[in-house]
């Protein structure tokens, strides 16, 4: 067998030697956050209460997690959607004057290029909308309408269940975040990172009595068009739409 992107998957470090890095070029580091825009709307999550979805151990919640692609229709409450959030990127630790953080997830280098928008359609004290997290204030700040069912549904090669979830989360990626530091690597070690971020939601969903299905069979187009990233500087990298089961 040949041609396929093999390389990729291997450490690929050796390409480091000799490679000199905009971190060591003292070229100050990306915002590891996107602000919210002049005039967009914030709006708080409620405070993370940590036990409050203690419902199962961790290890009953690795054992129950499943692929789910069939959902109620029931509402997430705020609180719970808050709780996903903060399992996924929840920011626990800065330093470095706030370049440098310390998340619920793993990251190379602390670098954690992804912001995470919500295609928002059944939550409890939320309007149906497009929004985006903002990890170091807990809030949401919202980007504008509805994309629409089909819109959702398309971006992801028509999987009808993404656009009939609750909130459909399209975690983006800014590459510059990690390259800064590691460079030619960096397409690998992105790939791992998102990786972590997605199964800690799966984990966290089963504490809530919800379901999420990753999404890796999407249309890149049609998704960087859903959140209005430009493809290039930013572009979706995954998917998980989420629904209570």
């Amino acid at each position: 067998m040949g041609g396929y992107e093999r390389d990729f998957l291997k450490s690929g470090w050796e390409r480091l030697e000799g490679f000199v890095s905009d971190q060591s070029k003292g070229m100050p580091p990306p915002p590891l956050q996107k602000p919210a825009g002049e005039g967009e709307r914030v709006i708080p999550l409620p405070e993370v209460r940590h036990g409050e979805f203690a419902k199962m151990t961790l290890d009953g919640a690795m054992a129950s997690r499943r692929s789910v692609r069939q959902f109620t229709g029931e509402p997430l409450e705020l609180a719970e959607l808050g709780w996903l959030l903060w399992a996924t990127q929840g920011v626990w630790k800065t330093f470095r004057e706030g370049t440098v953080a310390m998340r619920t997830v793993p990251s190379a280098g602390a670098r954690h290029p992804f912001e995470t928008y919500l295609v928002v359609t059944a939550v409890e004290g939320l309007d149906g909308g497009l929004y985006r997290y903002l990890p170091f204030d807990h809030s949401l700040v919202l980007e504008g309408p509805h994309p629409g069912e089909a819109a959702v549904t398309a971006a992801c090669h028509g999987q009808q269940f993404c656009g009939d979830s609750a909130v459909c989360f399209f975690w983006s990626v800014i590459p510059y975040r990690t390259e800064w530091r590691y460079g030619p690597v960096s397409p690998k070690i992105i790939a791992l990172d998102a990786g972590h971020l997605c199964q800690n939601l799966y984990l966290a969903v089963e504490e809530i009595g919800a379901g999420t299905c990753a999404i890796g069979a999407y249309d890149q187009s049609a998704s960087d068009a859903v959140i209005g990233a430009d493809g290039t500087d930013e572009f979706v990298i995954y998917i998980a739409p989420v629904g209570k089961v």
